[in-house]
């Protein structure tokens, strides 16, 4: 009897074995659950190549009183840039991922694999406030890969003028920190409030001080709002000169009625950090279903705001019309296009229709499925 034990006890243990086996992978499986394998490489690993591309601030370093330069270390999916493109950031904020675009400003070639952007901290925004003043190394954000074509030709002109205002300075710092060198002729025009408030003052001062460009800073408590028809002094060949322009939407309309006008629209490249309203409209309310909230707006603020100063969570992204992240459904209403003027109604024959809420204001009323 004994001996028929033995013989039978090898065949039993694989059994019972695989039985404590899947017995130990229900319990992980339930222990895990709703993570999955990759939720746990994520907390070990997060950079690692095939994950969602995030990356890790190293340092955020101060360039005037409300702007700093956020240095991140990207993930391994990081796929480079173009001097002069953006990229958008996802930061969590109270619980909340806000994502928003910003232009790189780091040398392209650098060795160390880091990236930077420079943001200014503008009144009531919530992203640049916190990435400004809150914003800690060690910090996790997401990213989209680089895009935009605010970029310089391959084949760079033989003269340059880049015209520049506030933080409108950062996609153009990004091209001369990689390019200048490549630039036969360069003239800047930058604008400040004030003197203090020039972001890479020092930085722009010496490449004015080694002869590599011409610099002309306006500062409007000095000099007041820089008009235009100042160029044929500061710069008396403009005209031959392609032209490269960031800042306020102020700037960036006199610009292109300005190249307009001389006929040399040809020459303008333009990067807006907002759309141009051409259209503003009566506005009216916009209910988000979902939220259950209901915000009257005006015809100048795009859903996307009028959303987010009500607490609604929005998807966003560049927040200029360019990335489609913010697009949702329009159940009712109707949007009218702050760009063009342009009246889109919700298609009552289907589940609804889908717009951008950061170029769309509400015409009249609209619904929103958020």
């Amino acid at each position: 009897m004994t001996a028929t034990l033995n013989r039978l006890a090898p065949s039993r243990r694989p059994a019972r074995l695989a039985g404590l086996l899947d017995g130990a992978r229900k319990v992980a499986e339930a222990i895990a659950t709703p993570l999955v394998p990759s939720d746990y490489l994520d907390l070990i690993d997060p950079l690692r190549a095939g994950a969602e591309l995030r990356g890790r601030i190293v340092s955020v370093a101060h360039e005037t009183a409300d702007a700093a330069t956020i240095t991140i270390r990207p993930g391994k999916g990081w796929l480079g840039h173009r001097p002069g493109q953006y990229i958008r950031i996802g930061i969590d904020i109270d619980g909340v991922r806000h994502w928003r675009a910003y232009s790189l400003t780091h040398r392209a070639d650098a060795s160390d694999g880091l990236i930077s952007i420079t943001t200014k901290a503008i009144p009531d925004g919530k992203v640049s406030n916190h990435l400004v003043r809150q914003a800690t190394p060690g910090t996790l954000v997401m990213l989209d890969q680089a895009t935009g074509d605010f970029t310089l030709p391959q084949a760079v002109p033989a003269k340059a003028l880049f015209l520049t205002a506030g933080s409108g300075i950062t996609p153009v710092i990004g091209m001369l920190r990689n390019h200048l060198g490549e630039l036969p002729d360069v003239a800047h025009v930058h604008c400040a409030p004030t003197e203090a408030d020039v972001i890479f003052r020092e930085e722009l001062r010496g490449y004015a001080a080694a002869s590599r460009l011409t610099l002309h800073e306006n500062h409007d408590d000095v000099a007041g709002i820089l008009d235009l028809a100042s160029l044929d002094d500061l710069v008396p060949d403009w005209r031959e000169r392609e032209v490269w322009v960031c800042g306020p939407t102020g700037l960036l309309d006199a610009a292109e009625a300005h190249w307009a006008e001389a006929g040399l629209a040809e020459l303008l490249h333009v990067e807006r950090f907002r759309p141009s309203i051409i259209e503003p409209g009566e506005g009216g309310s916009v209910t988000f279903e979902a939220s259950g909230v209901t915000v009257d707006a005006d015809g100048s603020t795009p859903i996307l705001d009028a959303g987010e100063a009500a607490g609604v969570l929005m998807p966003s992204g560049c927040r200029m019309g360019i990335c489609f992240g913010c697009v949702v459904t329009m159940r009712d209403g109707a949007v009218r296009d702050l760009r063009s003027g342009e009246i889109t109604v919700a298609d009552e024959s289907t589940t609804g229709t889908k717009i951008q809420t950061c170029i769309n204001a509400v015409a009249g009323r609209c619904d929103i499925e958020l």
